[in-house]
């Protein structure tokens, strides 16, 4: 019996789980867009958003804290260290990124704080986006989907929202 048990396990021990959602979350963080089966996805989004989450609060604190303000950097520093935890060690770990060029542990952890933090920093949560593929993995017919996080500015979209009403037609001229 599933008593008091949440979340997905995906046929992998505790161990090995922690490795994929670090491993995935590393590679979102990277290229910003990841293909993935459906199931992974809907369950590295809370991961990820913990992640934003932090660097976008170190933002928010740096930027209002006054030039010189240690309080601040200390607060900041705790953050960094907190993602830095929740992402693994990352030394002589290395990734390759959407310009072929080799972006070593600490980068991405600076990109998290440098990049994409400061670019969340008014939107309240909802940092990425999951869109379904219509086609099936090859090998085992698993549903894909496609991991993204949002640019600055743009919003989610709700494909099942209900439209706007069409405005009403001009009222014909009579005619004499």
């Amino acid at each position: 019996m599933r008593h008091r048990q949440a979340g997905k396990h995906f046929s992998r021990t505790p161990a090995h789980r922690e490795a994929l959602f670090r491993n995935l979350s590393r590679s979102l963080i990277t290229h910003e867009r990841i293909v993935t089966t459906l199931p992974k996805a809907k369950a590295l989004r809370p991961y990820i958003e913990k992640l934003i989450t932090l660097a976008k609060k170190a933002a928010v604190i740096t930027a209002a804290a006054p030039e010189g303000d240690k309080v601040a950097r200390v607060k900041a520093l705790h953050l960094r260290r907190q993602a830095a935890t929740i992402l693994g060690p990352t030394h002589g770990t290395a990734v390759v990124d959407k310009n072929d060029e080799v972006v070593e542990g600490d980068t991405i952890l600076k990109k998290l704080f440098r990049d994409i933090g400061p670019r969340y920093k008014e939107r309240p949560g909802g940092y990425t986006r999951i869109i379904k593929q219509h086609y099936r993995r090859l090998g085992d017919g698993g549903h894909t989907a496609v991991i993204e996080l949002l640019k600055e500015g743009e919003q989610k979209v709700r494909l099942n929202a209900k439209a706007a009403p069409a405005p009403a037609p001009a009222p014909a001229a009579p005619t004499a």
